[in-house]
């Protein structure tokens, strides 16, 4: 799909968010249309949490405005999560709780009906592959289920856009080549946003990639645009040690 063919899903126009005199990030531009995958790159505390968390609702911008499925978050931040699947880093995962238990606490939350739940537990259980682990302790599970027990949580009221944080941080290769699997999956119907520095993850998944560094964005482009006649790592390194090289505009490096 093309951004003139498809809607704007996930929208950031001129968002910045400052913590007293420290700027987390500054004129943060960007429109993703439905049925993309995108990786949001760039180097540890180089504002990628915090644009997320302000695309998700849990923050509010300094300056500018963030929508999901055309809805401001701000303004119609209950409409807008109804579109919304957000797995952070930390997903919100109770260790006293067993999956299932989260789920159906979840879906209550989401005032999903006990016949409508029941089949989208269904849905994520088998989509997302825990089975197997429905009914033991969350906090006796491997990271790996874990991870996907917070997907599960995310898709459990089927969003349009899914928006995760890091999310194959501390999974083990196949952990992680599952993972990718899956995401590739549900992005046959969904917008998939993926903050990331792993650039492993950029090439195995995503259509488009935003640079991010020092809170400001300097690329938005394919992974062929961005490396060029260099390789990801090259190019990453270059971002992040220089910025923008000269006369470098638009989605090159």
């Amino acid at each position: 799909m093309t951004e003139a063919s498809s809607p704007a899903m996930i929208e950031a126009a001129g968002l910045s968010k400052y913590f007293g005199s420290f700027v987390a990030i500054e004129d943060i531009n960007f429109s993703i249309p439905s049925g993309q995958i995108v990786a949001f790159l760039g180097p540890n505390g180089a504002g990628k949490s915090t644009t997320m968390r302000i695309l998700s609702g849990f923050l509010a911008p300094s300056e500018g405005r963030a929508a999901i499925a055309g809805l401001d978050v701000s303004s119609n931040r209950l409409e807008a999560a109804r579109h919304l699947g957000y797995l952070p880093e930390n997903g919100p995962l109770y260790d006293d709780m067993t999956p299932l238990e989260l789920l159906k606490f979840f879906g209550a939350v989401r005032g999903l009906s006990n016949a409508g739940l029941n089949d989208r537990i269904e849905a994520v259980t088998d989509s997302c592959a825990i089975r197997e682990v429905l009914e033991k302790p969350i906090g006796k599970l491997s990271r790996g289920y874990r991870q996907r027990v917070g997907l599960a949580q995310a898709l459990l009221h089927d969003p349009d856009v899914l928006v995760m944080d890091e999310p194959t941080a501390g999974l083990d290769p196949n952990q992680i080549r599952d993972f990718r699997a899956n995401i590739s999956k549900l992005a046959q119907s969904k917008t998939v946003m993926i903050s990331t520095h792993i650039l492993q993850e950029v090439e195995a998944v995503a259509d488009r990639v935003l640079f991010i560094h020092e809170g400001r964005l300097l690329f938005d482009g394919g992974c062929d645009e961005l490396r060029r006649d260099d390789s990801l790592e090259e190019a990453f390194y270059k971002l992040t040690n220089y910025g923008r090289p000269a006369g470098v505009e638009g989605g090159t490096v």
